[in-house]
């Protein structure tokens, strides 16, 4: 068959020329008239030449070949067709078994993410980078197959202290509940209980961010905080006390974005250890302010402003009012 179509075709690789063909079979392209042409001139040279008693001795030589594996009768028993049926049930089964396993060692080798869990105490995890985290009890660390990949992401619910390893090209952001920290390689703490939040950085700088409000930028001794407040954001200088292990602290920034009044009052008295009092029927109202900077009068000052309130300030309490 090869010599008639080296005869009848103009290809020089006969083989790439049926491939070909079964290529756009299998892929249901539709084939060229040129192709076209040179099977139906194919078929009928090949007609030409087989002739009955050709064509018969074909089938029995394919017949031959096939007795080896079915029964030595003359026709074939309905107990071999479904034996022969229940054993292609059964090797497909073991073919799809095969083919879950095979799934399954894939995804848990390659694709499913390792997952840490500082279950009764806590627990030190050494990250492929070199960087270190100290998960505190209870806490859950998320790394996937990629890391390191050219950003450093990993996932964190609860607690852990992070010494990230240095990297000037590759960022280490770890991603918390509702709030990123972004590093290039530093020592910090992030904490989370309920709806509140920090970050504490030892050594290093990091930006931290968190929807609707600014980035906030920490350097060494200094702690972001949203004060378990949504839209809220704050950024606290720690100052050690001399020959104590306490720490003095200090709000250097303070943000709310769409902040009920109540809430920002209560953030203002517990961290400038002040009273505020506010008419009750504005206690709903949404404040957008950027408190930097400022002291406590100045802040309570801009907040009276925003509100369209005069400020009377009797003691240690201020109160706002029309």
């Amino acid at each position: 068959m090869k010599d008639l179509m080296k005869k009848l075709l103009p290809y020089k690789n006969i083989e790439a020329f049926i491939f070909r063909l079964w290529e756009r079979e299998v892929s249901e392209d539709s084939i060229s008239e040129k192709e076209n042409k040179l099977l139906r001139l194919w078929r009928t040279q090949t007609e030409k030449n087989l002739d009955a008693i050709h064509m018969k001795e074909s089938k029995e030589r394919v017949l031959s070949g096939l007795e080896y594996y079915f029964p030595q009768t003359d026709s074939i028993s309905i107990s071999f067709v479904k034996s022969f049926t229940t054993n292609l049930y059964k090797m497909a089964a073991v073919i799809i078994l095969l083919l879950s396993l095979g799934g399954i060692f894939t995804y848990t080798m390659f694709i499913k993410p390792d997952v840490y869990i500082a279950k009764s105490g806590n627990r030190i995890v050494r990250l492929e980078d070199g960087s270190v985290v100290t998960l505190l009890q209870g806490a859950v660390l998320t790394v996937e197959k990629s890391f390191p990949a050219s950003t450093r992401v990993v996932d964190l619910k609860g607690d852990a202290i992070f010494s990230v390893a240095k990297s000037k090209t590759h960022p280490f952001i770890v991603r918390a509940d509702g709030f990123s920290t972004k590093v290039l390689g530093t020592v910090f703490k992030i904490s989370q209980s309920g709806k509140r939040k920090a970050v504490d950085l030892y050594e290093g700088k990091v930006a931290v961010s968190t929807p609707g409000v600014p980035v906030s930028f920490l350097k060494p001794n200094q702690k972001w905080t949203n004060f378990g407040i949504a839209h809220t954001t704050a950024v606290i200088s720690l100052r050690p006390v001399k020959n104590s292990a306490d720490r003095i602290a200090a709000i250097l920034s303070l943000s709310f974005n769409d902040v009920p009044l109540k809430e920002v009052v209560v953030v203002l008295e517990s961290n400038y250890h002040t009273k505020v009092q506010y008419p009750k029927e504005a206690e709903d109202k949404k404040i957008t302010a950027d408190f930097t900077g400022g002291t406590v009068g100045e802040n309570i000052e801009s907040l009276a402003f925003i509100l369209g309130l005069e400020v009377q300030k009797k003691e240690n309490t201020y109160i706002l009012k029309k």
